[in-house]
């Protein structure tokens, strides 16, 4: 599959997140997560919350991705582990998730920190993933860091019901027999169940995983912030960063 087009922003999304909106971004993903600490549901905190500050669909989307409750704040920041400490260790990688974020981070996508600090893009699969034109420079720079931490065997875990997931399957071990990567990726109907099941560190940023893993990896916090080393993959050149983790 040859698709050229590329993950990147929404047409409105600079204005969307203009650095001059983060403070009252800041502030409703604050609010929220208060809400939610208190047991408030859901979708009637996010409503309350996103009228108090005439929040866009799209605003509201990335200030509910990236709230949580305290006890979810502090139970991911418990089990989150340094990719420095996984040398010679396995490694699961919800494959969507992660490929989808980095490839929005190379075509110069927004993407945002949580309040758990964990990284997260907008984009999301709906029933069909199609390979863009940074696709396969995303596996590499993923790899091209896992390498050098010396992490692996390395697991993808792959959608089996998501269109074309297993031409990126093909695509992810072709890339890993060309670089000598030792890398497994699976197709499954449930992803996030194999991923909590495998009992090891998992690479994610999705809430559900976060709060039933054993331990979890931020492996976009390593593209953009790890001290780089002559083996390690160049970073964006423009990183467009929103962090929401504090008001």
């Amino acid at each position: 599959m040859n698709d050229r087009r590329h993950r990147g922003q929404h047409p409105r999304d600079h204005a969307l997140f203009a650095r001059e909106r983060h403070p009252a971004l800041r502030r409703a993903v604050s609010e929220l997560s208060w809400l939610l600490t208190r047991g408030y549901a859901d979708n009637s905190a996010l409503k309350l919350v996103g009228d108090r500050h005439n929040l866009t669909a799209r605003q509201r989307k990335a200030v509910t991705r990236n709230a949580c409750s305290d006890a979810a704040r502090d139970a991911r920041a418990s089990r989150r582990v340094a990719l420095s400490s996984l040398a010679g260790q396995p490694l699961a990688i919800d494959g969507f998730n992660l490929l989808i974020t980095v490839e929005s981070l190379l075509s110069g996508g927004f993407v945002f920190i949580g309040r758990d600090r964990a990284h997260r893009d907008l984009a999301s699969v709906h029933g069909t993933y199609r390979m863009v034109a940074e696709t396969g420079a995303a596996a590499r720079v993923i790899g091209g860091w896992l390498t050098t931490a010396g992490v692996g065997p390395v697991t993808w875990y792959l959608d089996r019901p998501v269109s074309n997931s297993g031409r990126l399957r093909a695509r992810l071990l072709e890339l890993a027999a060309e670089h000598g990567w030792p890398w497994d990726a699976r197709l499954v109907n449930n992803p996030d169940q194999e991923l909590v099941r495998s009992g090891g560190a998992v690479s994610t940023s999705d809430a559900w995983i976060l709060d039933n893993c054993a331990a979890w990896v931020d492996l976009v916090h390593v593209v953009l912030h790890e001290p780089a080393s002559a083996s390690s993959p160049d970073r964006p050149e423009r990183v467009w960063l929103v962090d929401l983790s504090e008001p």
